[in-house]
């Protein structure tokens, strides 16, 4: 795995992503492009034929190619795209292109198909069978991606890891998630990944069990586990929410909360303090200056569901995420 696609799959349902449009899908149906999961073998025949876990058009008998348009969860720069062709092995596409295009708002699928779509991954060799990763240089922002399949085939799942880069307007309502995913925070860096993704740590909605949380391996010395995340833009947090749901014998004895300014110096946001298994614990914080990044430490180990860090930005946040939406930075 490359350092880019160690950043989130923009494109992933469990971030809100959906395929909204596909010129056809006669064999196997498009929302499976973004499912979380990885694709599974199927044995099933159907009244149209193999059943595959993926996306699937017809084979073509006019000129042209096949076409599935992506929402993003959200909106950011792509890195990488994995166009995973899993289990397509005699009817997999020989190649494959995907485009960009930042259309704000809910655009019609009419709206989405008229746009100005722009390059972001030109015409590449597929393999069959393959999870064919690609690095994207590109800077733009874009709302949604575009996979263009040539001529025609199945493609299992497609993935666009990238940058979130929010819309500020929708962050000046109220106090916000500096954390979340989808507001642009990120996952920089981990002590222990075994059982569980750190970033569906910061990830949408509640988790709906253990497998969608963070969790660590079972800690044999004396240090203990933590994750680093860069936050939204610089900030001050008010509210701190440690969600241990569904970790019952393998929820942390007690977490501590770390945040950093941009001068690199540490701010205590949580003292070490007790938890609870299969809690949603809420901590009010002390004034503190703004911080970009906050270190969760857990001691010693032990799984979290989600965690949430409610505040505002500071004026220099806020004008930094108003340079990254409008391109400027």
């Amino acid at each position: 795995m490359t350092d880019a696609q160690r950043l989130p799959d923009l494109a992933s349902r469990a971030l809100g992503g959906a395929v909204v449009a596909a010129n056809d899908e006669l064999f196997a149906a498009r929302e499976n492009l973004v499912l979380p999961h990885p694709a599974v073998a199927r044995a099933d025949f159907g009244h149209k034929g193999k059943e595959y876990d993926g996306w699937e058009t017809r084979r073509r008998r006019s000129p042209g190619h096949d076409w599935a348009i992506v929402r993003l969860g959200a909106p950011g720069t792509v890195a990488a795209v994995v166009i995973d062709t899993a289990f397509f092995t005699g009817n997999y596409p020989p190649r494959a292109s995907v485009d960009g295009v930042a259309v704000e708002g809910h655009p019609s699928v009419e709206e989405l198909v008229a746009a100005d779509w722009q390059p972001l991954l030109p015409l590449v060799d597929l393999a069959g069978d393959t999870a064919n990763a690609f690095a994207v240089a590109s800077d733009r922002r874009v709302t949604h991606v575009r996979l263009s399949i040539h001529p025609d085939g199945g493609v299992a799942r497609f993935r666009v890891h990238g940058t979130v880069v929010p819309d500020p307007r929708l962050l000046d309502v109220g106090p916000f998630d500096l954390a979340a995913l989808e507001n642009g925070g990120q996952v920089t860096a981990v002590s222990n990944a075994f059982y569980g993704s750190p970033h569906q740590l910061i990830g949408r909605g509640d988790a709906r069990s253990m497998g969608e949380g963070w969790e660590n391996a079972r800690r044999r010395d004396d240090g203990n586990d933590w994750v680093e995340v860069s936050l939204a833009c610089q900030g001050t947090v008010a509210m701190a929410e440690l969600d241990t749901s569904y970790f019952l014998g393998n929820a942390p004895g007690a977490a501590s909360l770390t945040g950093r300014t941009a001068d690199g110096t540490d701010v205590q946001l949580l003292p070490r303090t007790r938890l609870q298994p299969d809690t949603r614990h809420r901590f009010l914080l002390d004034e503190h200056p703004g911080v970009v990044a906050v270190r969760l430490d857990v001691f010693p180990d032990g799984g979290m569901a989600r965690l949430r860090l409610w505040g505002r930005p500071t004026a220099a946040g806020r004008e930094s995420l108003q340079r990254r939406w409008s391109g400027s930075a």
